[in-house]
């Protein structure tokens, strides 16, 4: 493995990763402002809180057809066209705040719209870092891509909170500017994004799609893997979700309670600097039963203390070890994947992550409610010892062998292509 310093001499990688991480960093920003500014226009929580939804839900939907498209089309022009959509849609926003003439309904769509342009991204920006990257240095550019995200979420509130103080326009036109910085810095990649050529009968899209799901579904690997991922997202953050309500029902200050997020972006970072190192020195099969098992042993103290120290502690250990396990796993993932499928197994695998991730406050309010809080923190960390199990039992994860080593595997075979075809 490379390190950073060498993956930082590649200029495609660089050109993607510094866009999308000043592109990230903008998203961040108008997220945390689209429910201030539906709540300050009607006065409604319900409207405050649909913004938000209505990006996941956009954003859900076009995942799948995005998958397809990214097998199908010239990966950068799907990513280009994607962050012009974010310039388009959140100039206007800037222009109708400045105008005096920002109404819900617009605000709404351009949320939607947003969500929809993220999800057409995202396959497509897997699908480019396996194009750009040498297989030996995937686990470090996964890594700085989990940086990136924790970076944008420790710094997008704070610095969208400033600016909408400002005025209520100025995050959107921030947003604007760095969905256009990533769209010139798109444009800068020289390697050849297409997917590989396919000159057969037509295609159709929902067979075409059928075509990734099933890959998934017939292969033990991509099975537990994807399964695992949405079970992990449901159970940790229910377990966060519980935690900070356990907080509030205690009247700790919010600054205190502010502490456990900014602890675990801080950790998070930390973490995605270590996890080359860590990727590099387990093999990835360990280590990512390692992560699975690790917020079983750090939620025994949140059982008997309701304290934000504790839980600032539990959940900042815990998401520390968090990015080698997803850049390690995922990188292996990239490595095996044949190119054909890239685009496809990524949004099908993303897709069932996001699906499951709504289900975590529902989970938290319900067993809260219903058991109190020691009772319903023990509760999930029992579905967290029975979610670790699921990767724990599955020897096509379990031994999956350290990254030098990865040059041996072949890629997973893909499946007949005959069920695609139109007749």
């Amino acid at each position: 493995m490379t390190g950073f310093r060498t993956l930082a001499r590649n200029r495609d990688f660089t050109a993607l990763w510094v866009g999308q991480t000043v592109s990230e960093l903008g998203s961040q920003i108008s997220m945390f402002v689209f429910p201030l500014v539906a709540y300050a226009t009607t006065g409604s929580a319900l409207h405050a809180a649909a913004a938000e939804a209505l990006f996941l839900g956009g954003m859900a939907a076009a995942l799948l057809p995005a998958g397809v498209l990214a097998d199908r089309v010239d990966r950068r022009r799907l990513m280009r066209g994607a962050s012009g959509a974010g310039v388009l849609l959140y100039t206007s926003l800037a222009l109708a705040g400045a105008l005096g003439a920002l109404a819900l309904p617009h605000l709404f769509a351009v949320a939607l719209l947003t969500g929809v342009a993220a999800g057409v991204f995202s396959p497509s920006e897997m699908a480019a870092v396996r194009a750009v990257v040498p297989r030996e240095d995937l686990p470090t550019a996964l890594s700085q891509i989990q940086a990136r995200q924790h970076v944008a979420g420790l710094v997008g509130a704070p610095v969208g909170g400033l600016l909408y103080a400002m005025t209520r326009w100025l995050p959107f036109a921030v947003d604007a500017a760095s969905f256009a910085l990533a769209w010139v810095l798109l444009g800068r990649i020289e390697a050849d994004l297409t997917p590989p050529a396919y000159d057969g009968p037509r295609r159709r899209v929902l067979l075409d799609l059928r075509e990734g799901v099933v890959f998934i579904a017939r292969h033990p690997f991509f099975r537990v893997l994807t399964a695992w991922a949405a079970l992990s997202n449901l159970v940790v953050n229910a377990l966060f979700f519980l935690a900070v309500l356990r907080l509030i029902q205690g009247d700790f200050e919010p600054v205190a309670i502010a502490l456990v997020s900014t602890a675990g972006g801080a950790c998070g970072i930390l973490g995605a600097l270590a996890a080359p190192w860590l990727i590099e020195r387990m093999p990835t099969g360990r280590l990512t039963v390692l992560v699975a098992w690790s917020f079983v042993p750090l939620s025994v103290p949140m059982i008997f203390v309701n304290h934000p120290v504790v839980v600032a502690v539990a959940m900042s250990v815990g998401i520390f070890l968090n990015p080698a396990g997803n850049a390690g796993i995922q990188s292996y993932r990239l490595s095996i994947t044949p190119p054909e499928l890239l685009g496809r197994t990524q949004s099908a695998s993303q897709f069932v992550s996001m699906a499951a991730m709504p289900l975590a406050p529902v989970v938290a309010g319900l067993t809260l409610s219903l058991w109190g809080g020691a009772a319903a923190t023990a509760a999930i960390a029992g579905l967290c010892v029975l979610v670790a199990l699921v990767p724990t039992s599955s020897r096509p994860v379990r031994s999956v062998p350290k990254p030098s080593e990865w040059a041996t595997a072949s890629p997973a075979p893909s499946q007949p292509r005959t069920a695609s075809f139109a007749a």
